[in-house]
């Protein structure tokens, strides 16, 4: 098939930690459950909101040991971005029953800094690149650049 897109990008919080397992063959493969959400307002000016759960998997690889990081920086709670492809997945069970499963493999993943307010952290493809959150005292007058009167006509 020529020409086609499989990719996914998710900013969420773990509802678990990561569960961590080996295979037979000794790969190592964490699962992530994250949880990304949406609110809006009903027609009848109730607001509503609607939690949607994903199923995360990170293998260790020649190129990436995602499972690794997964399993000693990620906690319960943590803000994480994901990218990856989404994956649908069929197997028989011991009774013989058909399964189904949507799941998105991983290969990066960005810890957005969680409940300890750490800094972002990038893994993905081998690489690991550190960028650090912003001190607090800090402040637009510090970078002028990042204030420009060109973008005076956006919506927010």
């Amino acid at each position: 098939m020529s020409r086609s897109l499989n990719k996914v990008q998710l900013i969420g919080n773990l509802g678990a930690d990561p569960e961590v397992r080996s295979t037979n063959n000794g790969s190592r493969v964490a699962t992530l459950s994250v949880a990304t959400g949406r609110q809006w307002t009903s027609k009848s000016g109730e607001k509503q909101e609607k939690t949607e759960w994903h199923r995360v998997i990170l293998w260790n690889s020649n190129f990436s040991k995602l499972a690794d990081i997964a399993e000693k920086y990620c906690k319960k709670g943590d803000k994480v971005y994901i990218e990856g492809e989404i994956e649908y997945r069929t197997w028989q069970d011991r009774e013989g029953q058909t399964k189904y499963t949507t799941e998105i493999r991983c290969r990066e993943l960005i810890l957005l800094g969680g409940r300890s307010g750490g800094s972002d952290e990038s893994y993905g493809g081998g690489a690991k690149v550190g960028a650090s959150a912003p001190k607090k005292d800090e402040s637009f007058d510090d970078f002028p650049e990042a204030i420009d009167g060109e973008d005076d006509d956006l919506p927010f």
